[in-house]
C-alpha cells in the first residue's frame, strides 16, 4: 500500500512576531513568511532597521520597537502586534548576540548582556505567548538556538551556555505541550553568513549557511512541524553520531573538523563592527543600570 504524504499545515493568513527581525536571520525569515501570506510584526531594538525592513516587505509587515531584555517592552510589543495583526500564531524568538573571547578575559557586563538577550529574550517570548496559544488551542513557537547549543567551544563559553539554555528550555516546553496543538521548534544552525558570524572560520565539510537557508528550514518546520531544525540538515545526523561516542571520540572529531577553532581563532578586524554593535544591544537606561549594579564605581 502506498503511504500518503502527511498534509502540510496552512500558514497563510496567520500572524507572526519576530524578535531581532531588522537584519540577518530575522529579516530573511520575515521575507519568507510574507511570501507565504503571513502577517509579520518585526520587533527590534534598532527601530530604524525594522522600519527599513517593512518598507521592503510592504503591507504584510509592521515595525515595532522592542528591547527583549525588558519584560515590559516585550509585553508592549506582543500587545501591539496582536492589536494590529490579530493573535500571534507564530512566535519566532530570534534576537541574540555572540561576543567572543577567552572566558577569563570576559567582562561581567558582557556576560550579563548575553544572558539578558539570549536567555531572557527567549524566555520572555515564550512566557508571553505560550499561555495564549494553549488557551486558543493552536500556535507554534520557534526558538533560534545554535549548533553551539549542543556543544561547548573555546572562545564562546557564555554564548554556548546561553544556547544550551535555549535548547534545554525548548525540550522541556515540547514535553509540556505534548498532546496539544501547540508546536515547539528549536533551530540549530551552524555558522551563518550574518554580522554575528563575521570573521569566523569554517569547519571542515560543512559550509557556512545563509540566512535564507535558515528561513527556508523555519518555513518547512512551520508547515510540517518538527522539533529539531538543523541547518544544514546533515548537521543533525552528525550530531547524533557524535552523541553516542565517548568523550575522547567526540573531541577527536571536533579537532579533526577544526570545530574547536571556529570561535577561538577569529578575524578580529572582520568582527570589529559587529562586536561594537553587540556591546550596545540593550536599552540605554537598562544597560547603564546593569553596569552600575555589576561594577559600582568602576569607569566604563
Amino acid at each position: 500500500m502506498t503511504r500518503l504524504a502527511k498534509q502540510q499545515r496552512i500558514i497563510v493568513g496567520q500572524a507572526a512576531a519576530i524578535t531581532g527581525g531588522g537584519r540577518g536571520i530575522g529579516l530573511a525569515t520575515a521575507r519568507a513568511l510574507v511570501r507565504e501570506g503571513v502577517r509579520v510584526a518585526i520587533g527590534d531594538l534598532d527601530l530604524a532597521a525594522a522600519e527599513k525592513a517593512v518598507e521592503e516587505l510592504g503591507s504584510g509587515a509592521i515595525a515595532l520597537p522592542l528591547d527583549v531584555t525588558d519584560p515590559d517592552s516585550f509585553e508592549t510589543f506582543i500587545a501591539a502586534a496582536e492589536e494590529q495583526l490579530g493573535p500571534v500564531d507564530i512566535m519566532i524568538n530570534n534576537a541574540g548576540i555572540m561576543q567572543l573571547g577567552a572566558f577569563v578575559d570576559e567582562p561581567l557586563a558582557t556576560t550579563r548582556r548575553m544572558i539578558d538577550i539570549n536567555i531572557y529574550g527567549v524566555h520572555y517570548g515564550c512566557m508571553l505567548t505560550l499561555p495564549k496559544m494553549l488557551e486558543r488551542g493552536r500556535g507554534h513557537i520557534v526558538n533560534i538556538a545554535s549548533s553551539a547549543g549542543k556543544g561547548g567551544y573555546p572562545g564562546g563559553a557564555t554564548y554556548c551556555g546561553t544556547k544550551h539554555y535555549v535548547v534545554g528550555m525548548s525540550e522541556a516546553l515540547r514535553w509540556e505541550t505534548r498532546g496539544t496543538d501547540v508546536e515547539i521548534s528549536c533551530v540549530m544552525p551552524v555558522v551563518v553568513k550574518t554580522e554575528l558570524g563575521s570573521g569566523l572560520q569554517q569547519t571542515r565539510g560543512i559550509k557556512h549557511a545563509t540566512p535564507e537557508d535558515v528561513a527556508d528550514e523555519i518555513i518547512s518546520a512551520l508547515k510540517s512541524p518538527r522539533f529539531d531544525v538543523y541547518v544544514p540538515r546533515i548537521a543533525g545526523p552528525l550530531n547524533q553520531i557524535a552523541a553516542v561516542l565517548p568523550r575522547r571520540g567526540r573531541e577527536a572529531i571536533i579537532r579533526a573538523v577544526k570545530a574547536d577553532k571556529v570561535l577561538s581563532q577569529v578575524d578580529d578586524s572582520a568582527r570589529a563592527a559587529y562586536e561594537l554593535r553587540a556591546s550596545q544591544s540593550t536599552g540605554t537606561e537598562l544597560a547603564a543600570a546593569r553596569l552600575q549594579e555589576l561594577e559600582p564605581g568602576d569607569p566604563d
